[in-house]
């Protein structure tokens, strides 16, 4: 979820910082961990989102900072020129193993890698295979209780995965600006809720999926997505547009086989950064729907659709248009692009009703 190149791109560096014994360049304004991340330092977090600000809960970014008495929490350190910082030495990674092993022993099936729980991140669980831990050092009360009363069809609220990071209702406030979501309750009752604790389709959910994408241990999980869980193979990707209005979003296809079954926002993307509207992110049900044609229709003598080549259905079509404007002149074609056909098509489109019959009777159902 980094996008500190992005940041950083035709800037001039202000200074370096030692970083593991190696003078590494830093930009203004930059943090010791937004530095790490380009070096691939490799430090952990799990409060953390390049998206949001800072605030340095999880302590698990820490880092040594030469002529600091106690180590320092690497993503709100600013960094400034001479600085010295040690990100690897067994001290530090001693406290990153506690706690880690504190975090999974609250919620053990946190630590659970399943690719369709979370589908943007399972940090948790990578993060307890790194340091081996299985989470029953430390016994005690678990927190989380799972909200099996939301019966959304979009976002599972499965809160015995959370570990009260926060980043769910950060991303809610600080990216979307719904402030859909809430924490009430302190200590081992903390729970994510909305207001009045009630359902998500009762509060100001937009149904984005922000919260799904940056959750780290798949607490907040894609329920479409989720359907697919028994389908053989693995889950694969493929970079694409939405094609639902004209903002461009840029979208990861996610699929097993030739079955689509799910869709996230790519954190990369130019026009949105991570972003996606409801329709982007759930409404893809119509791609593999058994009532979508799959071969062309023409009707026949006896007015019956009958299926045909493709030639011989642009062709009839081709004779249509052309009867139509012959007799009845260019302004009586028009044409409606559909939100759901690629940008391609649409610009296909266009292109044929402004240079085929010189006429700009065109529009699109979702240029709104």
């Amino acid at each position: 979820m980094n996008r500190t190149d992005d940041k950083t791109e035709n800037k001039q560096p202000v200074g370096t910082i030692n970083l593991d014994g190696a003078e590494v360049p830093f930009y203004y304004g930059e943090t010791i961990y937004q530095v790490s991340q380009r070096y691939q330092s490799n430090i952990p977090t799990l409060c953390y989102d390049d998206r949001l600000e800072a605030f340095g809960g999880c302590r698990l970014c820490i880092v040594e900072l030469e002529g600091a008495r106690n180590p320092v929490a690497s993503c709100t350190t600013v960094a400034v020129p001479g600085m010295v910082v040690r990100s690897k030495t067994k001290a530090v990674e001693k406290h990153r193993k506690v706690l880690t092993e504190l975090v999974v022993s609250e919620n053990p099936r946190g630590a659970k890698i399943d690719p369709l729980r979370g589908l943007a991140s399972q940090e948790l669980g990578e993060l307890a295979a790194r340091y081996q831990v299985k989470g029953d050092r430390f016994a005690g009360k678990q927190s989380g209780t799972t909200n099996t009363a939301d019966d959304n069809p979009f976002i599972l609220r499965d809160y015995d995965h959370c570990i009260s990071c926060y980043r769910c209702v950060r991303v809610c406030a600080e990216q979307e600006g719904d402030f859909a979501i809430s924490v009430m309750n302190r200590g081992f009752a903390t729970q994510i809720t909305t207001e009045f604790n009630q359902t998500l389709s009762e509060s100001a959910c937009t149904f984005c999926g922000q919260c799904v994408q940056t959750c780290p241990t798949g607490a907040l999980g894609d329920r479409k997505a989720m359907r697919a869980e028994s389908l053989p193979g693995p889950i694969e990707t493929t970079r694409s547009i939405c094609p639902y209005c004209g903002v461009g979003c840029s979208v990861d296809l996610m699929t097993k086989g030739d079955k689509l079954v799910g869709i996230r926002p790519a954190m990369d993307g130019p026009a949105n950064e991570g972003a996606l509207c409801v329709k982007g992110q759930y409404a893809f049900d119509f791609v593999q729907h058994p009532d979508r044609l799959d071969t062309p229709m023409v009707r026949n003598d006896a007015g019956q659709l009958v299926a045909a080549s493709w030639d011989q259905a642009l062709d009839r079509a081709a004779a249509g248009f052309a009867r139509i404007r012959d007799k009845y002149g260019r302004h009586r074609v028009y044409a409606v692009a559909s939100g759901r056909a690629p940008h391609e098509s649409a610009y296909t489109i266009q292109k044929w009703i402004r240079t085929g019959f010189g006429s700009n009777y065109v529009d699109n159902c979702s240029r709104a």
